[in-house]
């Protein structure tokens, strides 16, 4: 039998997952984590140094690097539309700040997941298991997503990615 107040669902499944993946040191780094992901300007960064770095395929870092800008928009279009709001139960501790109320899908899963597809495509690394899952933890530790936002997120971001990194391909 649930007590009065106590977290069921998906709110459930964040409580959990803070209570489990919380500590001062994945505090830091998930606010670190925010910050550099914000409005995927990290992302953009990054690729933009591949361009200054990589000469021979400037063009293609240039490409990514709007794709993941992209990305961000798409996931900003999203949330417009299905306008979930954000966490807010009192077995959540949300531990940074949010540029809106909105929640769903992350944007920060996407444009990670995004510049993770495109930026192995460029570096022939594969990017995405170093990446992707903790950005996504980052924002369940944070307290500023659902599970299910940062994996709609995740799968918007390779989505996008995919797909250009696919016309990349055809564009040598």
């Amino acid at each position: 039998m649930l007590e009065k107040g106590q977290p069921t669902g998906e709110v459930a499944v964040l409580a959990k997952a803070q209570g489990f993946l919380k500590s001062e040191a994945s505090v830091k780094a998930a606010r670190g984590m925010s910050h550099f992901g914000e409005h995927a300007i990290g992302w953009f960064g990054l690729g933009l140094l591949g361009a200054v770095v990589d000469k021979k395929r400037r063009k293609d870092w240039l490409v990514a690097s709007a794709g993941v800008v992209g990305a961000h928009a798409a996931s900003i279009a999203v949330k417009r539309v299905v306008r979930r709001p954000r966490p807010d139960h009192p077995s959540v501790e949300v531990l940074v700040g949010t540029p809106s109320k909105l929640s769903f899908p992350s944007s920060h899963a996407t444009s990670t997941t995004a510049a993770a597809v495109l930026y192995s495509g460029l570096t022939g690394r594969n990017l995405v298991p170093a990446l992707v899952p903790p950005m996504l933890a980052s924002r369940l530790v944070l307290g500023v997503h659902y599970p299910t936002d940062v994996l709609a997120g995740a799968a918007l971001g390779g989505l996008v990615g995919g797909l250009i990194r696919r016309k990349l391909k055809k564009n040598p």
